[in-house]
C-alpha cells in the first residue's frame, strides 16, 4: 500500500494540522465556559491573543513570504491600515477588517503591476 496517493495526504493534514489546533480550541471553550467575560483574566487573555496576532501580521508585512514579497511595502502597509480602519468603523468586526484589508492588498498589488 503506497502512502503517497489516495487519502493519506488528507489524513496527515487532519492529524498534523487540524486536530492539534482544534483540540486546544475545544479545551479553551470547555475551561473558559465558567469565566466571566469581563474578568481581568479573560481581558488579559484577549489582550495577549490580540498582541500575538498583531505580531504575526507585522512580521508577514515587514518580512513577507513567497509571492507577497513582490507586493511593495507601502501597499502592504496601506492594506493593514485599511483593514484596521474598517475594523474600527464597522463595530470591531474582524471579518470586515480582514475583508477590507485583503481587498486593499489585492488592489495594491494590481496597481503595482504584480
Amino acid at each position: 500500500m503506497s502512502l503517497s496517493g489516495g487519502f493519506w495526504p488528507y489524513l496527515v493534514l487532519v492529524l498534523a494540522g487540524f486536530l492539534p489546533t482544534d483540540l486546544w480550541r475545544l479545551l479553551g471553550i470547555l475551561v473558559g465556559r465558567g469565566f466571566d467575560e469581563d474578568s481581568e483574566f479573560i481581558i488579559w487573555v484577549r489582550a495577549v491573543a490580540i498582541a500575538v496576532l498583531a505580531g504575526v501580521i507585522a512580521r508577514i508585512a515587514l518580512f513577507p513570504p513567497a509571492a507577497l514579497a513582490q507586493v511593495p511595502l507601502p501597499a502592504r502597509l496601506a492594506a493593514i491600515g485599511c483593514g484596521f480602519l474598517a475594523f474600527l468603523l464597522l463595530r470591531r468586526s474582524v471579518f470586515a477588517g480582514v475583508l477590507v484589508g485583503e481587498t486593499a492588498l489585492v488592489l495594491g498589488a494590481a496597481l503595482a503591476g504584480w
